[in-house]
């Protein structure tokens, strides 16, 4: 387009050299300032074009870098049962009412016994009597990861 419109001015100034307009006269000069103007506006947006092409190929790359974060830093919802078992807490599934409890792993680590009981029913889901040990910890997750659907 820009093209087109620098050879249409390129044409209209040698039409107006061809014309031998004279610049003394009135018509002559506003001929000619219209020519000068009408090329100083195809320049312009020639610059302009060039300015636009190469703001669009950065803001492409822009957004190309920002698909690649996004897809590193955001998961789907479909990968929140996989990250059920990266996080710092597992569900445990109450045998009597079968609610889903949350147990964090901070719990585990704690010092003292430990009784954890279902919020719906009360029934006692887990008891730590100081005699945990990490073997049993990694039998529940075992337990738990068999459980967990796919």
């Amino acid at each position: 387009m820009t093209e087109d419109l620098m050879a249409r001015v390129s044409y209209l100034k040698g039409l107006a050299e061809g014309l031998s307009l004279d610049e003394e006269s009135k018509e002559g000069k506003l001929l000619l300032r219209m020519v000068d103007l009408l090329d100083n506006f195809a320049v312009e947006v020639e610059q302009l074009k060039d300015d636009y092409e190469e703001l669009f190929e950065f803001t492409e790359a822009l957004d190309e870098d920002l698909a690649e974060l996004e897809d590193d830093v955001y998961t789907d919802d479909d990968d929140e049962a996989d990250d059920l078992f990266l996080e710092d807490s597992f569900t445990v599934e109450c045998p009597n009412c079968r609610e889903l409890v949350e147990i964090d792993d901070d719990l585990l680590q704690a010092e003292g016994s430990i009784k954890v009981t279902c919020p719906r029913c009360g029934e006692i889901i887990m008891i730590d009597d100081e005699s945990w040990d990490d073997d049993d910890f990694d039998d529940l997750l075992e337990e738990i990861e068999e459980e967990a659907p796919e």
